[in-house]
């Protein structure tokens, strides 16, 4: 078991940061060498920055918003609470003053960013089973929503078990020592591995690599790009 729990929490984590790095640029290269429109598909009439048009479609989503609004607000939602997930994770590699201008609890959001997230990707995930959005839908789409679901939901449990169920074994500044020790290039394991709910923490990252390694090479690109085919699109 020490060896499995080893393999997907050392040499698997590099393997998918490496497949996920890899099939970014490999996708960015394919999409550059594509030919370029002469003229923009819409030109939004108007005195702002066409670059101020660009960051309102990409990150507030108006056409969503415009044709179906429950799924504009869980997108939203997810796309927050990603966000916010993304900067607890960073908390969890070293101290950073700057994201505690709001003092908090580490990890951000208790657990509850996780809960909302994997509400949100339910919805995602159920609405596929329904038509239109079921004709629209290939397996590859509901993989990926199963994938991050488990990422999140093992993510979610390991603060619950330490804040509501007393599994203090495995504290933040044991998850600290083992993300830090990844990043510097010398992975140590032994504070996160013999703790009762270090099986919640292996199958988080299990899942997490799972999601990186196939996430380069699914319809979920688009967020690379969104910045920069709405600049495309608005001229």
């Amino acid at each position: 078991m020490d060896t499995l729990y080893y393999i997907i929490l050392v040499p698997m984590v590099y393997v998918a940061f490496a497949v996920f790095i890899t099939g970014i640029v490999i996708q960015t290269v394919r999409v550059l060498r594509r030919p370029k429109p002469t003229t923009p598909l819409h030109i939004h009439p108007g005195k702002r920055p066409v670059w101020l048009w660009t960051l309102f479609d990409t990150f507030l989503l108006p056409t969503v918003f415009r044709h179906n609004r429950r799924l504009w607000v869980f997108l939203m939602m997810f796309h927050i609470c990603f966000f916010l997930v993304i900067i607890g994770h960073l908390e969890l590699i070293s101290e950073m003053e700057w994201i505690q201008v709001i003092e908090h609890d580490i990890f951000l959001g208790q657990g509850f960013l996780g809960l909302f997230m994997a509400v949100a990707l339910l919805f995602f995930l159920f609405r596929r089973f329904v038509s239109p959005t079921k004709d629209l839908s290939v397996p590859e789409d509901y993989l990926l929503l199963i994938l991050l679901f488990l990422t999140v939901i093992f993510g979610s449990e390991m603060d619950w078990a330490r804040r509501w169920y007393y599994y203090e074994e495995m504290s933040v500044d044991a998850y600290r020592a083992y993300l830090s020790s990844l990043v510097f290039l010398k992975p140590e394991i032994v504070d996160v591995s013999f703790s009762g709910h270090a099986f919640m923490l292996v199958l988080h990252v299990f899942f997490a690599n799972l999601f990186l390694m196939f996430f380069p090479f699914s319809p979920l690109m688009h967020s690379i790009f969104a910045v920069f085919a709405n600049k495309l699109r608005r001229g």
